[in-house]
């Protein structure tokens, strides 16, 4: 509320310009809020150390007792107590974790850094059901990616690679090399013998994560690579693991875990006899290729302009990638400030995934920041939970995977539960509008909805169902009221189409 009356009076191009150079902006009431949400700010060693998973906590016990690592070990029911104890704290502690991201995606006066977070996470995609600790997603989001939305896309690519998160939900804190190729210590010998050492068998190498760096992450399906540059990648990125992840431990090189033989690279060649540079030369190689400035300048325009993106914008968004080594701030310049980006076709062009709707229906109802997961349970209700997406790809960008028959009954419902007061912190009688509407009559009050809740602009059938005071989608088989309440109308309001879209 207000917000557009405060862009009005500063300017359009100056507001953006803000975005883009966030550190001057001040976030007072934010970080108020975050200070009794303090997950947000503790290292995520001390976390981990506090709140160990299950096993890592029977080791210390094990190691506290003196016993060796195998010997049989029963828990006390004191101990057993004292577990449980330690599981729901850490599980008050990731909630707090959760909330904070919601609360921020609320209040923060840093909008865009927001909105880039929710999009490079995406992009980055990983899986809440397959992280080493609890706390591992914090230091993702909080450590990992929102530092970096507006730097080098080089360093955000590199941050990642390096992320426990990532190595440990794409399986590269296992890759080895192969029984077929030398270790970096086994190179060494053989160069200091003359003689090819006798490799025993190993694990193995594991290319999950070369090929999501090729296809998801850089290039894209279509970038140029094949299937000998995943083995390539994958080989040069083996050793790149961690240091007891289960713990909280980070990164670590392991160069007997290492394949150091030459190696090709979309037509580059790696040396032989080289550790982690390898895949330092990789990250270096697939940033700065071609493929990698059309597909992230393709992505971004698509997440903030449109569904079927202007190949013309595009192609300006990815030639500013390369004039300017990936500089994600003058990239998103470049789309922030197009004409296609303030044109007609751009208005309402996109749908909202579910943690936009519950988040700018919060915002515009003008609720109080909700500090418990009562929030988060309600994104997921409507099919999005956070960090919840099982494959690599991350949640959808475009509308049509959005909505569908279920789906829009359930936002229907949805705006009828905020209308009607169930919305956590969100009481109608909040809503700025509601002091001057409550006593108007019916047209004042439609007027007055479609004013401050949708820009003013709705198509006729919205309009016509305001003033009968039923969707019909909702309930059909419920009595139309004889006068609909102010609720009735903020329900159908936030239910309707022109609110799905952004």
């Amino acid at each position: 509320p207000g917000e557009a009356d405060g862009v009005n009076a500063t300017g359009t191009d100056r507001w953006i310009e803000r975005q883009l150079s966030p550190d001057g902006i001040a976030d007072v009431a934010l970080e108020g809020v975050l200070q009794g949400l303090p997950v947000w700010s503790m290292p995520l060693k001390v976390l981990t150390d506090s709140f160990p998973p299950q096993d890592i906590y029977i080791r210390n016990l094990r190691t506290a007792r003196g016993l060796a690592p195998n010997a049989q070990f029963q828990l006390t029911p004191a101990d057993s107590i004292a577990l449980k104890a330690t599981n729901d704290r850490a599980n008050q502690y990731f909630n707090q974790f959760q909330a904070a991201k919601v609360v921020r995606a609320q209040m923060s006066e840093r909008q865009l850094v927001e909105t880039l977070t929710d999009f490079w996470e995406n992009h980055f995609s990983v899986y809440v059901g397959k992280m080493p600790t609890r706390f591992t997603l914090l230091e993702y989001d909080r450590d990992i990616i929102r530092p970096r939305v507006l730097g080098k896309f080089r360093e955000l690519l590199g941050a990642v690679a390096h992320s426990p998160a990532m190595l440990y939900y794409l399986d590269n804190f296992q890759s080895a090399s192969d029984s077929s190729h030398m270790t970096l210590p086994e190179f060494r010998q053989a160069e200091k013998s003359g003689r090819r050492p006798v490799n025993h068998r190993r694990n193995g190498l594991n290319e999950n994560y070369g090929r999501e760096l090729l296809e998801l992450h850089t290039l894209g399906v279509d970038g140029g690579y094949t299937q000998k540059d995943v083995i390539a990648v994958a080989r040069a990125l083996t050793g790149w693991t961690l240091d007891d992840p289960r713990a909280g431990g980070g990164f670590i090189f392991r160069e007997g875990m290492h394949d150091a033989e030459p190696k090709v690279v979309l037509g580059h060649t790696l040396s032989g006899g080289r550790g982690v540079e390898d895949g330092e030369d990789v990250l270096d190689i697939v940033a700065r290729h071609p493929s990698t400035a059309r597909y992230i300048a393709f992505k971004l325009v698509r997440r903030f302009v449109s569904d079927t993106p202007s190949k013309a914008l595009v192609e300006r968004a990815a030639e500013t990638f390369r004039r300017t080594d990936g500089d994600l701030r003058e990239v998103m310049r470049t789309i922030l400030t197009s004409p296609e980006f303030f044109s007609r076709a751009a208005y309402r062009a996109k749908v909202k995934s579910p943690f936009e709707l519950v988040l700018s229906a919060r915002r515009i109802m003008n609720a109080s920041p909700d500090t418990s997961a009562s929030t988060v349970f309600q994104i997921q209700r409507l099919g999005q939970q956070l960090f919840g997406h099982l494959a690599p790809n991350g949640w959808p960008e475009t509308g049509d995977q959005w909505i569908n028959a279920g789906s829009l009954l359930d936002r229907i419902n949805f705006g009828v539960q905020v209308g009607g007061g169930r919305l956590r912190f969100a009481p109608a009688e909040q809503w700025p509008g509601w002091a001057v509407l409550s006593a108007m009559p019916l047209d004042r009050q439609v007027d007055g909805v479609v004013d401050q809740l949708l820009g003013g602009n709705v198509s006729p059938e919205t309009r016509s169902i305001l003033f009968k005071g039923q969707n019909p989608l909702a309930a059909a088989n419920a009595p139309a009221p004889v006068r609909p309440s102010l609720r009735d109308l903020l329900g159908i309001a936030l239910g309707s189409p022109e609110f799905q879209r952004r």
